[in-house]
């Protein structure tokens, strides 16, 4: 078993050295003059997606339904708990029951391509894009059809949050013993998160926290509470944590 690990390692190994992907450098965007201050707003959040599984050997993802059930129960129990901490009015939306919840689901999973694109083309130093390189371009949008989305009226927002944890199969971690004999990089395990709020009016993506190593393991409570936190930092518009208040 392990030398079949290693054969596939050593083929796979090959081509990995023929590119060596850049990490990430940046992980929060904020869209020019957007300011959200606490009370001031109404946010819709919908149905977080959620996905946990295994990474084979050549790098894939292989779904595992019993550790994605574990990471959902504990997830969704912070991102509740998280919801009173935002400065604002955060109202889940489920996607099941709602009216037009279809396509909802459609912008949920256009907004992870978008996240995708933002987090490859502007928070990777080395592949942004010649119009992203200024410091006031964050510029993205999921397109002004949110506006038609009955379930979405009367609120200003949504929030969109997506977690992915694949952890490194036997044979993915024979590929990683191999890398560092031969001196190349090879990661096992791949732990991404992004959470996003879109302007509901316009489509603008205005906050993007999105991070390809978060930290935490969804499918413990104690792992969990830490994604959360990550995947909420410097959520706009929410206290700042241990900031001077002022008052009678």
């Amino acid at each position: 078993m392990i030398d079949r690990y290693f054969a596939r390692a050593l083929v796979i190994l090959a081509l990995l050295m023929l590119h060596v992907p850049l990490m990430a450098q940046e992980k929060t965007g904020t869209k020019e003059g957007f300011a959200l201050a606490p009370g001031s707003v109404r946010i819709a959040l919908v149905d977080p997606n959620i996905r946990v599984g295994e990474q084979s050997t050549g790098g894939l993802f292989e779904p595992n339904a019993d550790w994605t059930q574990q990471a959902r129960e504990n997830l969704e129990r912070e991102i509740t708990r998280a919801l009173g901490t935002l400065g604002n009015e955060v109202v889940r939306v489920n996607l099941n029951t709602t009216p037009q919840g279809d396509s909802l689901r459609r912008y949920n999973a256009l907004f992870g391509a978008v996240a995708s694109s933002v987090v490859e083309y502007q928070f990777f130093p080395g592949n942004r894009l010649p119009t992203k390189k200024q410091d006031k371009s964050f510029e993205w949008t999921v397109g002004p059809g949110l506006r038609e989305v009955l379930a979405l009226e009367g609120y200003d927002y949504i929030l969109m949050i997506r977690t992915s944890d694949a952890y490194g199969s036997g044979g993915r971690k024979a590929l990683q013993m191999v890398g560092l004999l031969a001196g190349v990089a090879v990661t096992s395990g791949e732990h991404i998160g992004m959470a996003g709020l879109v302007d509901i009016k316009t489509g603008d993506l205005v906050w993007l926290n999105a991070d390809l190593q978060m930290g935490g393991d969804p499918r413990t409570p104690e792992g969990a509470a830490k994604r959360v936190s990550q995947l909420l930092e410097g959520f706009p518009g929410a206290p700042v944590p241990g900031a001077a208040t002022t008052g009678k």
